[in-house]
């Protein structure tokens, strides 16, 4: 396998509806330029063969051809010539069954590689196209392991995994996206530490818009090269535009593919499951929500002091908003952090889940009638855990979840908790709750979002030891998410369509980034807004939102609808 850094390309390529073969030759024009460019692999648009908008099998059938067939031989003879890999969306028909795929190609100097099928549709392919059957190949290059994923795949994190659980190093994106598919891309490239190369349209076909903003991410989840994004029909470019980066090998390994050993597999199980729409369990009802991200600098160890500190907040926030009914504390609230702590000290700071902080918490939560979600270091059965427990604003402990991710800090005194919870309220509906590095596995707010969370509360010690600050195109987002937006917390909600609040510190010697926020099911189309607190004062962030958004284009409901678990399976094996 080539060990030097190399270029790749992404072809931001404009086909005309119904001219497959006057569209290849364009595209092999445009191929043959990236590869005499130095590109060792050059990554085209979904059905950039034959243009996207199809009305039935009967519209799309003299466009569609096998995989390998005659569109696969003509790009074979270009990559063995430049010793280059190409991958391109294109219409293909099975020739066993006859049934139509929207499908992706991945040639080589070898000739044909290998393809792939899109997984999750979107509506409009579903009237001609028959789901992926697949799964998600890794197929081992001479430039790396290259998987493919292709547009609607990326609104759901499960898709991307499966390439990173076997080991993928760049996943080929071809889209055609007006703003969701691409603005997923950091957060996957960055939960499987893998390049992506994306490559999207820039014009209109059949009144659909597509944006541009074709883009080749790092593992670290940084842009490494963007196409201009146009985000209106009268921007539209229609002749191609190839956008270049560099990828290095020496990269594939990578801090965030090293945190896919921290998986528990056994805990997902539940990714298996399609309830809807028949799932009596959920809740129905939205809720308005005013809700408080405390963040403040901790005093470690002194429990006496951080409780001041959090009723001095907590106060603050009802008077500057009596109907707030939600308050979320950082992780490990009335300790602080315990990482530099002997397991001795930590010890001693310990309490069971009913002792003395639980019930100061719930002496708060009656006296402002708010539901508090906190953290504390927890002795159960000789065992201590990392837990976080929700207080209903009548003083009640509604549940409580025991850090099942821990970090490398964590493992030194905390057991792992063994459930992924979500917990039902009268008053606010079903909450979930994570902590800290729980956010950096996909899988859990996945759980969560089978089991139907309105809300997922998410208490974190942070100090930029995973995720990152957003780097997609501000212009991509109708509502723009405020500077210092994080991709990991921003992943949660969207990814499980659930109202996320993350409540982190400020200061210490850690350096923590505070940065507390609530992220939203849609800013992308201006559903809603996105908030987020500054990252070194101590501060009450008030957020406002409707819990559910039946109406919505895109929602809890119809996620659990449309996701494909069949092809999940996968995840959930222990290996």
């Amino acid at each position: 396998m080539v060990s030097s850094p190399f270029k790749v390309a992404s072809v931001q390529f404009n086909p005309i509806l119904n001219e497959r073969d006057k569209n290849i030759e364009e595209l092999l024009k445009v191929t043959e330029q990236a590869f005499k460019e130095g590109a060792r692999l050059v990554v085209a648009p979904e059905m950039a063969t034959t243009g996207y908008y199809y009305a039935n099998r009967e519209a799309i059938k003299p466009f569609v051809d096998t995989i390998p067939g005659k569109t696969t031989a003509a790009f074979a003879k270009l990559a063995k010539k430049y010793n280059s890999y190409v991958v391109f969306g294109m219409p293909e028909v099975d020739g066993k069954t006859d049934l139509y795929y929207n499908s992706a190609a991945l040639v080589g100097p070898e000739g044909y590689v290998g393809k792939y099928r899109k997984t999750q549709m979107w509506e409009t392919e579903m009237h001609w196209g028959a789901w992926g059957d697949l799964g998600v190949p890794v197929f081992d290059t001479k430039i790396g392991k290259i998987a493919i994923n292709i547009c609607m795949d990326s609104a759901y994190s499960e898709t991307a995994r499966l390439a990173g659980i076997q080991g993928a190093d760049i996943l080929a994106f071809p889209t055609n996206s007006s703003a969701q598919a691409i603005s997923a891309l950091p957060a996957r490239a960055q939960q499987n530490g893998m390049y992506v190369v994306s490559a999207n349209r820039s014009n209109t076909e059949v009144g659909f818009h597509m944006i541009g903003g074709s883009a080749i991410w790092s593992p670290e989840g940084d842009k490494l090269a963007e196409a201009k994004v146009v985000m209106t029909e009268s921007e539209d470019i229609d002749e191609p535009t190839i956008t270049y980066a560099t990828i290095d090998p020496k990269n594939f390994d990578n801090k965030n593919k090293e945190y896919l050993e921290g998986r528990r597999p056994e805990l997902y199980k539940d990714l298996m499951l399609t309830v809807a729409p028949w799932d009596y369990t959920k809740n129905t009802t939205p809720h308005d929500v005013v809700a408080a991200a405390l963040q403040y600098e901790p005093v470690i160890g002194n429990k006496e002091k951080n409780k001041e500190k959090i009723e001095r907040l907590i106060k603050e926030a009802k008077l500057k908003d009596s109907k707030l009914n939600l308050v979320v504390l950082p992780e490990l609230s009335s300790t602080g952090p315990v990482n530099n702590l002997h397991k001795n000290e930590i010890k001693k700071l310990a309490e069971e889940a009913n002792g003395e902080t639980t019930q100061f918490i719930a002496k708060l939560a009656k006296e402002y009638q708010v539901s508090i979600v906190f953290g504390m270091v927890e002795q159960e059965n000789n065992h201590l855990f990392n837990t976080a427990i929700l207080i209903s604003e009548d003083g009640q402990t509604v549940g409580k979840y025991q850090k099942t991710h821990l970090n490398k800090s964590d493992k030194k005194w905390a057991k792992e908790g063994s459930t992924l919870s979500v917990f039902e309220t009268k008053s606010l509906g079903k909450i979930g709750v994570l902590l800290g590095e729980d956010a950096q596995y996909p899988e859990a707010s996945s759980v969560l979002a089978v089991k139907r969370a309105d809300i997922i509360a998410i208490p974190s010690a942070w100090n930029g030891q995973y995720g990152g600050e957003m780097q997609i195109n501000k212009t991509v987002s109708a509502n723009t998410y405020p500077e210092g937006s994080m991709v990991t917390w921003d992943a949660v909600a969207i990814g499980a369509q659930a109202y996320t609040v993350v409540a982190n510190y400020v200061g210490t010697k850690e350096e923590y980034a505070g940065r507390s926020s609530l992220y939203t099911l849609d800013p992308l189309y201006a559903l809603d807004q996105p908030v987020v607190a500054s990252a070194n004062k101590e501060e009450a962030l008030i957020v406002k939102f409707k819990t559910i958004q039946p109406d919505a284009w895109f929602n809890q409901e119809l996620l659990i609808l449309s996701r494909q678990p069949a092809y999940f399976k996968p995840l959930i094996q222990e290996n």
